[in-house]
């Protein structure tokens, strides 16, 4: 790797980093309910796209690359992790708290929202998930999905408009 590659990717990574890391973060917090566990999976992600891009890869769409890359560390960090008893943690000194009402409440709002995006019919639900849930713009779901612009914004917005129905007969 000649001393300009190097830099290139560098600008690139730097570049995805200042773009999509508060995304990241949000996306992974929403995923671990743990900021350090998210911050330390959206680092890694970062460090397997360095390694990737070293290596030679080439990456067409940055954003969908980095979400792919922070679910699949979100599920591994899922499978390795164990609970502990509440017992061993009141033991350790360790007392639940009950001053985080307005986090708990957001965090019912959103899975509120998760549970009424899975009522929508197929089309709204993969396109509403990849809008609000990834964070991806329109242009990277036209991308992915192969269907035009247009068509994606209007799925997101019959989605937007279904998902205030189902809201309100919940």
């Amino acid at each position: 790797m000649t001393p300009k590659e190097n830099i290139q990717r560098q600008l690139i990574l730097t570049d995805a980093h200042n773009n999509y890391g508060k995304g990241l973060n949000a996306h992974a917090f929403f995923k671990t309910h743990d900021h350090t566990i998210g911050e330390g999976l959206v680092q890694d992600t970062f460090m397997k796209t360095w390694i990737y891009l070293v290596k030679g890869g080439r990456i067409d769409t940055m954003k969908a690359f980095l979400y792919h890359i922070l679910n699949c560390l979100i599920i591994d960090e899922y499978r390795k992790k164990k609970s502990i008893p509440l017992d061993d943690l009141l033991e350790k000194g360790l007392e639940p708290s009950s001053n985080h009402f307005e986090h708990f409440f957001d965090i019912l709002d959103g899975k509120t929202a998760m549970l009424l995006i899975q009522r929508l019919p197929l089309i709204y639900q993969k396109v509403m998930k990849m809008k609000y849930i990834q964070d991806l713009s329109i242009k990277e779901i036209s991308l992915i999905t192969g269907q035009t612009k247009n068509a994606v914004a209007v799925q997101t917005h019959r989605g937007i408009e279904k998902l205030k129905l189902l809201y309100d007969h919940k």
